[in-house]
């Protein structure tokens, strides 16, 4: 591991907005953040450039950057401290943990922003959007909180959407190209480090947005990956 990266992992673990595998945190957000406010979450933040965008457009909400990388998370955690961002903290852990830092109906909303797509069909059930992770979002979030996609994957944008259909979602939002859209919304404009790359060379910025209110059956599960064979 270069000097580079010991050095922000020794920091990081003295930033007050960073939580490392933290224990008894569970239902205690707010405390934490000592106010009563909402709560977002990016998902695989990286380096957190939502979580500080968001937290800097909407300074009465909580924003929660969550990552198992605390190199990359150094940088919005840094950010956030610089700016004076009292409502953006991040989180060291994996997504598939998060029932363990979050109570049912803690968070009000999530942000899943340029993840890897897994554009490998038989690595479907590894992609963000995919119902055994919607699970998980589904027992820490309010009944009418949202998710947020937003991707430079044409494929993924519309595998998310065969889950909403598949599963009967209430579909809020469906763009299919943000900065085509003669004003782009604030929360839209935030651009990641990720999407400045343009991996997938796609030309456009897909946003979905939607909510869990409805039930996710697991015998779904089977009817999607046949689909996904088609």
């Amino acid at each position: 591991m270069s000097q580079k990266k010991l050095q922000r992992f020794a920091e990081i673990k003295t930033f007050p907005n960073v939580l490392e595998y933290p224990e008894n945190i569970k239902g205690e957000w707010n405390r934490f953040f000592n106010n009563p406010n909402p709560i977002t979450l990016e998902l695989a933040c990286g380096k957190g450039e939502y979580a500080v965008g968001l937290g800097r457009l909407h300074p009465n909400k909580n924003f929660i950057g969550l990552d198992i990388k605390g190199n990359r998370m150094w940088v919005g955690a840094k950010k956030a401290l610089d700016r004076g961002l009292n409502n953006v903290a991040f989180l060291r852990t994996q997504i598939q943990k998060i029932t363990d830092y979050f109570a049912p109906g803690e968070v009000a909303e999530i942000w899943i922003t340029f993840p890897d797509p897994q554009l490998r069909i038989s690595k479907a059930n590894k992609r963000l959007t995919h119902p055994r992770f919607l699970r998980l979002y589904q027992c820490i979030m309010t009944e009418t909180g949202t998710v947020n996609l937003k991707t430079d994957s044409p494929d993924l944008h519309r595998f998310t959407k065969t889950v909403i259909q598949l599963f009967n979602l209430d579909l809020l939002e469906d763009l299919d190209d943000v900065y085509g859209l003669q004003e782009v919304p604030e929360d839209l404009a935030i651009k990641t480090h990720y999407e400045s790359l343009d991996i997938a060379n796609s030309n456009c910025i897909h946003y979905l947005k939607f909510t869990l209110r409805n039930p996710l059956p697991a015998e779904g599960d089977e009817q999607l990956k046949l689909m996904l064979r088609e």
